[in-house]
């Protein structure tokens, strides 16, 4: 498939016409010095995880965007950097790509998924108005593209002004690409008469989609392994006349899952650089790391294979640099370097500012509505190792809906246990007024809720995983909070229960630490072979994190959004109150000492 291929009225060819040329050096004429090759030059441009940030905001804290390095976010940010590269190289080739999760992570993006589905309404999504402002060249599929269903991601591939690439994404009936593999974009290097560069652009996805978000693939597509996919790929792109050959893939380069191996690789960037012959560079994404520049050695050719990750939302851009001589009617890479440009040193584009002004203001009126009065203030601050009153809510209404929704069924005699996860470590509900943005902050992702069956064995094998979250710490030895966990294990892949009571030992190995397991409010141990129902979140449910048990059939699943459940529970109730849904189960010990 080349550019032409569907004569895509999206794929904009990038054109450039200034010259770039390189003096020759003559000496003596009995002497002449060998003809040096005349050198041209290319700059890609590359971001990644904007996960819907336009303006530098935070619509959380219905403030300017700032964290504790100083880091802006947002597409307008971006297309400053851009413009400012596109006019210092005059009009000189270069190319802007996008590696992936665009249009899912703030409340922006959501709401023109949710409450104005741009599927209904016919409205152009935010994300598709900036970036077609950017005139980006292509973008990749992230995981996070598939979150609001196949339709939704037709509706916003058909809104770009350039095409959208998944090459292993494929249709579960026929294991064709369901989306473009990739495009060759034919550029112009120099002034009038200049020879032509193609730079073949291969987009990967990644293949966890299968896991995170199966209710929306699950018999429509099909996942292939990126590396064997760049394997098929690469080779043909070269066939097909590419001449350059980069790879825009949204996995990290650990070489490492968050799952088990029941799918290919999460994060094989390292591996794709190693393994698969004729690639000249990577933009990755997917793990939100600042990878400014690292080259990869191809096992099979030797070449050096440049490889940048931008960062997430926005923070950073990539900037790769390629030399290029012509010999023969080849094209040769004679230098590459990348680095990463910080968007807090410029200002915001306007154009993208306009472009979704009307939008990103619909969108802070509707997350400062009130919805409920708190009668103190919660905070999520210490939710990651002790048990506090505002993770208890989460648990309390996913327990509430789920008892409700079994009542006089087969499991109406099950007692309801519930599983949340601290997603944010600045989460507060203030005392007094409550907004929707309060409630967003503390439940930030789209997960929807749904239960299973477990058995005491399953529920304690389950704690046990989810307590490897801390470090190991003989007792006696200082505890410090903010290095209290490891840090190979995120925040939102530790899990605590409400409805059993339960202490982590974090003193004893992984594997050993759950040394309380009993029934709520008594000393009854937790019998093996006893029975709960257990409400949980689809990303866990259906394997995110790789937690075991929890992956079988559900029991309960009116994909119904979790944020949205609480934002309703709390609207109804008018007074969000811990002694209505705060019960202290679990602690951490040490030899049975509490730590806290």
């Amino acid at each position: 498939m080349t550019s032409s291929s569907g004569a895509s009225r999206r794929q904009v060819l990038a054109v450039a016409a200034a010259a770039a040329t390189a003096p020759l050096l003559a000496g003596a004429p009995a002497e002449a010095k060998p003809k040096q090759p005349k050198t041209w030059d290319l700059t890609i441009l590359g971001t990644s995880d904007t996960h819907g940030n336009v303006y530098n905001w935070d619509y959380y804290k219905d403030a300017e965007f700032d964290d504790s390095k100083h880091n802006d976010v947002g597409v307008a940010k971006l297309a400053t950097l851009v413009n400012q590269i596109r006019a210092e190289r005059k009009g000189r080739a270069t190319l802007v790509l996008d590696a992936g999760d665009t249009i899912q992570g703030t409340p922006l993006a959501t709401y023109y998924a949710k409450q104005e589905p741009i599927t209904s309404t016919g409205e152009t999504h935010p994300m598709a108005r900036a970036m077609n402002i950017l005139k980006y060249d292509a973008v990749t599929l992230g995981n996070h593209e598939f979150n609001y269903g196949l339709p939704l991601l037709a509706t916003w591939i058909e809104q770009l002004g350039f095409p959208a690439l998944a090459a292993n994404a494929l249709n579960a009936k026929t294991g064709k690409p369901a989306f473009l593999p990739y495009v060759i974009k034919e550029v112009k290097l120099g002034g009038h008469g200049a020879p032509k560069l193609r730079v073949g652009i291969l987009g990967l996805t990644n293949p966890g989609v299968a896991i995170w978000d199966k209710g929306n693939v699950e018999g429509r597509l099909v996942f292939a392994d990126m590396v064997a996919t760049a394997t098929k790929w690469v080779p043909e792109m070269r066939r097909r006349g590419a001449d350059l050959v980069v790879i825009s893939a949204h996995g990290g380069d650990s070489g490492t899952s968050s799952y088990g191996p029941e799918l290919p690789n999460e994060n094989p960037t390292a591996l794709i650089a190693e393994q698969v012959p004729g690639i000249d560079a990577i933009l990755f994404g997917h793990a939100h790391n600042e990878v400014p520049e690292k080259f990869v050695t191809n096992l099979t050719t030797g070449e050096r294979v440049l490889t940048s990750e931008p960062s997430k939302w926005g923070q950073r851009l990539t900037r790769m640099d390629f030399t290029l001589t012509r010999e023969k009617g080849r094209w040769t890479v004679t230098a590459k370097s990348a680095t990463t440009l910080n968007t807090n040193t410029v200002v915001e584009d306007p154009a993208v500012l306009a472009a979704v002004r009307g939008q990103h203001a619909t969108t802070v009126e509707y997350v400062n509505r009130v919805v409920a009065q708190s009668s103190v203030e919660l905070s999520a601050a210490e939710s990651r190792y002790k048990d506090t009153p505002i993770l208890d809510f989460i648990n309390h209404v996913q327990t509430e809906v789920v008892t409700e929704a079994l009542a006089g069924g087969e499991y109406a005699g099950l007692p309801v246990l519930s599983i949340a996860a601290p997603f944010s470590r600045t989460a507060v509900f203030p005392q007094g007024d409550v907004r929707i943005r309060d409630v967003a902050g503390l439940y930030v992702y789209d997960n929807t809720l749904e239960a299973v069956v477990l058995t005491g064995a399953e529920v304690k094998a389950y704690l046990e995983y989810s307590a490897k979250y801390f470090v190991t710490l003989p007792a006696g030895a200082p505890v410090n909070p903010e290095t209290i966990s490891d840090p190979a294990v995120p925040d939102y892949n530790y899990d605590v229960f409400s409805g059993v009571d339960y202490d982590i030992d974090i003193a004893r190995p992984v594997g050993q630490r759950i040394t309380r397991l009993v029934l709520a409010g008594t000393d009854t141990p937790v019998a093996a072979d006893a029975r709960f129902v257990v409400a949980v979140n689809n990303y866990r449910r259906s394997g995110g994190g790789n937690f075991p048990g929890i992956v079988k059939t559900q029991v309960y699943n009116a994909q119904q959004e979790i944020r949205q459940l609480l934002i309703d529970w709390a609207q109804a109730k008018g007074v969000i109150d811990p002694a209505d849904f705060f019960v202290p189960n679990w602690k951490l010990v040490r030899d049975g000492v509490p730590v806290f």
